[in-house]
């Protein structure tokens, strides 16, 4: 309540904050500043020095928002009571006020209901009453999206989605490889104490503020211009305010590796408070765990996504070329990432189509990868064009299609030079399309979001639309699809595919003839199986199995190679290899053991603890017959544990215990634990731990003071020389 203590005609405005945070689903951002949504009303009591009459007085006042207001961009509005305030005739997002019945006119009590439009400009604003010749400042408050609102673009339906994707501060990002996909829990923290002021500087401090900051303002208003913004701010490739610096290089001195981090708060505090000083260091989950955050602040439905053997097609061509050498060590590749993260943000898309094709979910990616519209940015792209393969459709759709449907071809680099083609896979990119299920801490699988059934003729026909799409052709048939690099790897589901390119008409008409597809069995069938779980800290063992499907027995080289990697695909070290000859019999299986030991593999070991184990087979009396067994082995750190009361108090001092067990013999040193959590702990505590002894056990008692109520989610990592980044995570209920 403010009091204005003058002899002027405005005497009081009592704003409710608190009551309307609650009915507006913001007081856990805020109890005292009044944060709305837009398209749903508020309330404010404002006492006057007179008696007001309706049929004499006019009450206007004013919304203002950005440096430049207009009515005509609608950043500004006039609006009152009575409504007949003289405004532009091409205002736009026009506020209402309305009289309640509870007010007393006759004695200044004024109680008045307040509407911003669903269209209304997110941000900050100023609210003024204007009375005869005085005016007065009634409140700053902030305006968010609403996806309670059904005439909000960003509307979601289900209340229980609401919840996950907008109010839920606890997330799981999934990472690893598509054969053992690791959760790691991740705090969102979009109600932390500054965060939406934090967010909106984002935007303040975008190129597209700075280029027109009237037109940006007003584009506010709409979820596919801020979330564009947001994805080309959240890292500093463009920008020197951008957020996170970007670092692939395995080398984070000056700052902290990417996979330390578990809070989108902390680095966005630090961002902040440094005057917006770019944090070090981000990488693509990093990335888009903060883009969620900010997101969800401003009341956009978002969720992180992991798709798995993620392909990145600079060619833009839809295919992926992998080489490898005579030993079986991979010597580039055109990138197939083991994972990367994206999030996807739920909006209508009525800039690409009346009917709502496109609506729902968006694909926006922060990672910086490749420009659009000159900046790196991507998306929003639907999903659902990317399902249908409509990528003429607004924006980034080529892209993000190729990261799910790329096909891969594998090729034997020999010593002279020739190469040899030893496999194409149609199936490989795009597994396991992973993100937090609603309501629970388990996974739930998007890949049927984003393509059809792998090998269905539904999947060829979009894929062969794309791909003519991409080269400007609007017919494809098998004499066509015959000279294209694709061809012999899609063309026998879809003899003859008459593809429609119209961007308004994403439907795929295929002229076919469904045929029988012969299935011709490769002579030699190869796989990897993991004898143990795969541990850090302990030697690595496998199987190379091989089976023969050839009538005759075969003698074949074995070049098997094992190299550290990284997330992004790429060979971070050559830890071994072996040559071998062995006789492969018709009929039989063929197993050859491999192991790998932890003093040769950890010197090269990055912070993805992955290696890849291959294995090129060439057959002796024909070297151009070769075959590629491969393996992404993810090692799986020791596990810590974390005990804490089943019940604390809201501001009490609570103990936790956290224990771990050195497995090795040898000493771990300069050992730290980090905590963190949402209404847990403000920021962050690091307590430095004295070094753990061979095959020690470790407990750590540590202090928090939980600050908010209901049930939260308290963060370890331990750090040493050994292991980095071991994660942790609890729940904690607090009492109030």
């Amino acid at each position: 309540m403010t009091n204005y203590n003058n002899n002027g005609v405005f005497k009081e405005v009592d704003l409710h904050s608190e009551t309307n945070n609650k009915e507006h689903r913001t007081s856990d951002i805020s109890f005292s500043q009044l944060i709305v949504r837009r398209g749903q009303s508020f309330n404010l009591t404002l006492k006057l020095g007179r008696p007001f009459n309706p049929d004499q007085d006019q009450l206007t006042m004013t919304a203002l928002t950005g440096s430049y207001p207009s009515e005509d961009q609608g950043t500004m509005s006039l609006f009152g009571v009575p409504d007949k305030v003289i405004r532009s005739a091409s205002a736009k997002a026009v506020w209402k006020a309305e009289l309640q019945k509870s007010s007393s006119p006759e004695t200044g009590v004024l109680a008045l209901t307040i509407t911003p439009p669903p269209d209304t400009p997110i941000g900050n604003y100023k609210l003024s009453a204007k009375l005869k010749e005085e005016e007065k400042v009634l409140a700053e408050l902030s305006v968010l999206f609403n996806p309670w609102c059904p005439d909000d673009w960003v509307f979601l339906p289900d209340d229980n989605e609401r919840q996950e994707y907008v109010m839920n501060e606890r997330g799981i990002v999934y990472r690893g490889a598509n054969t053992r996909i690791s959760p790691m829990d991740w705090d969102f923290g979009q109600f932390e104490e500054d965060m939406l002021k934090m967010s909106l500087k984002i935007l303040d401090l975008s190129i597209k503020h700075k280029r027109d900051p009237a037109d940006d303002v007003s584009a506010r208003c709409n979820p596919i211009y801020v979330s564009r913004v947001i994805t080309n701010m959240i890292h500093s490739s463009d920008n020197p305010f951008g957020v996170l610096q970007g670092n692939w290089s395995g080398n984070f001195g000056g700052g902290v590796p990417p996979t330390s981090w578990s809070s989108s708060y902390i680095i966005l505090k630090q961002w902040y408070d440094s005057f917006y000083r770019t944090v070090k260091y981000g990488q693509c989950w990093v990335f888009a765990s903060v883009m969620c955050s900010v997101m969800r602040v401003f009341g956009v439905p978002c969720r992180v996504v992991t798709n798995f053997e993620s392909a990145h097609d600079t060619d833009k061509n839809l295919i992926i070329d992998t080489y490898y050498n005579n030993d079986g060590g991979m010597t580039h590749n055109d990138s197939i990432w083991n994972f990367h993260v994206w999030v996807e943000c739920w909006m209508k898309r009525p800039d690409l189509a009346e009917d709502g094709r496109y609506d729902g979910w968006q694909v926006l990616d922060p990672t910086p990868q490749e420009k659009s519209d000159g900046m790196f940015c991507c998306g929003p792209a639907p999903v659902s064009a990317i399902l249908n393969g409509d990528i003429l459709v607004k924006y980034d759709v080529p892209f993000v299609f190729a990261e799910v449907n790329a096909d891969c071809i594998t090729w034997l680099i020999l010593s002279n030079n020739d190469k040899i083609k030893v496999s194409t896979n149609t199936k490989n990119v795009g597994q396991c399309i992973s993100t937090k299920a609603v309501g629970s801490l388990t996974r739930m699988d998007l890949t049927d979001t984003y393509k059809y059934k792998e090998g269905s003729a539904k999947e060829r026909a979009v894929f062969a639309k794309a791909f003519a799409m991409l080269n400007n052709d609007t017919m494809l048939n098998n004499d066509a699809m015959l000279n294209n690099k694709f061809s012999l790897m899609r063309a026998c589901a879809c003899p003859m595919a008459t593809v429609t390119l119209c961007e308004t008409e994403p439907a795929i008409t295929i002229n076919a003839i469904e045929e029988t597809e012969t299935i011709i069995l490769p002579e030699i069938v190869t796989r990897f199986e993991e004898v143990s779980e795969p541990m850090n800290g302990e030697d690595v063992k496998l199987k190379l199995i091989l089976s023969s499907n050839s009538s005759v027995p075969r003698l074949l080289s074995i070049n098997i190679s094992v190299q550290a990697l990284e997330y992004t695909g790429t060979p971070a070290g050559n830890i071994q290899t072996e040559v071998m000859e062995e006789k492969l019999l018709h009929g039989e299986d063929l197993s050859i053991p491999i192991q790998v030991p932890l003093e040769k593999y950890h010197k090269y070991l990055t912070e993805s603890k992955s290696i890849n184990v291959s294995a090129m087979i060439t057959d002796q009396e024909d070297d151009k017959k070769a075959f590629l067994a491969e393996r992404v082995v993810v090692l799986q750190d020791p596990t810590i544990s974390i005990t804490v009361p089943d019940e604390v108090q809201l501001n009490q001092d609570t103990a936790i215990e956290v224990a771990f067990s050195n497995p090795l013999d040898q000493i771990l040193r300069d050992c730290k634990l980090t905590v963190s959590g949402s209404g847990l702990v403000s920021g962050q505590t690091i307590t430095k731990l004295p070094d753990v002894m061979l095959k020690e056990d470790v407990h750590v008692t540590l202090n928090i003071v939980p600050y908010k109520s209901g049930t939260r989610t308290l963060l370890v990592n331990f750090d040493s020389d050994f292991f980095r980044d071991i994660k942790a995570s609890a729940v904690v209920n607090v009492k109030t």
